[in-house]
């Protein structure tokens, strides 16, 4: 079976006047159909930059990133990405801003609108369709960025730390909803967050990156009951053992 992602030996340097700063080094992995991988590391790790070559973004200096077996520059229809504020126009209608995903890319059909409404009215936002995004709370309005993203069926979900501007109880709420959501529906997931609680909640593997230049440190597999969601994750037994075992990679960086 061919990953749904390859990172093979991929390096990246932010070029400046003065001089060059290495913020990746020679990072591999791979990431199967249906997986949830979390990334972690310490701050200015090169953890939101990798998300940035996978997008195809920017390119790496040296290395290669293949989506299905293809090059990045050839596979920009199959990734979806959540950044980390919800990017919703004021103006615009939370139907529209869902919507605009699908205008861009002109695949906004019929066919596309009617599964557009069953998605908003699925995951909560059915009575706020037509409200502008400065009436919805917060996690609302991650969800109806999430849904944006969702309507153009990406086979990866790239996840840039995208609860970190939630208070911590809708943070839990949000995360638990469309962690659960991409498990449900057999997508494939790259988590950035600095939140080890968070990672272990929701991923099948981890990466821990080192500090400046990241470099893959080790990768931790994460089992739990394949019935259990996010929030009760927390509660397993295993919880605290994955995060000592992280806590500790983290110490000796």
């Amino acid at each position: 079976m061919t990953p749904v992602l390859q990172v093979q030996g991929v390096s990246y340097s932010y070029h400046f006047l003065e001089g060059e700063t290495l913020a990746l080094s020679d990072i591999s992995f791979s990431v199967a159909p249906g997986e949830f991988i979390a990334v972690v590391g310490p701050s200015g790790c090169g953890k939101s930059t990798l998300l940035s070559l996978i997008c195809g973004l920017i390119t790496p200096d040296e290395g290669t990133i293949l989506i299905n077996g293809k090059p990045v520059s050839c596979s920009s229809g199959e990734i979806g990405l959540m950044p980390q504020r919800d990017q919703l126009f004021q103006w615009r209608s939370i139907l529209s801003n869902a919507a605009l995903g699908l205008e861009i890319q002109k695949k906004l059909t019929p066919k596309s609108k009617e599964k557009l409404h069953t998605l908003l009215d699925t995951y909560g936002l059915g009575d706020f369709k037509y409200s502008k995004p400065s009436e919805l709370s917060g996690g609302m309005r991650q969800r109806a960025a999430f849904v944006r993203t969702l309507a153009l069926e990406p086979e990866l979900f790239l996840l840039d730390e995208p609860f970190s501007a939630l208070d911590y109880q809708t943070r839990l709420d949000v995360c638990d909803d469309i962690s659960s959501i991409i498990k449900n529906t057999g997508k494939t997931a790259i988590l950035i967050t600095h939140d080890l609680s968070e990672a272990i909640s929701v991923a099948d593997r981890i990466l821990v990156l080192t500090k400046r230049p990241g470099r893959l440190k080790t990768i931790v597999p994460v089992s739990f009951d394949s019935k259990l969601r996010p929030l009760e994750r927390r509660n397993s037994k295993d919880f605290s053992v994955y995060f000592n075992q992280l806590w500790k990679e983290l110490e000796h960086l």
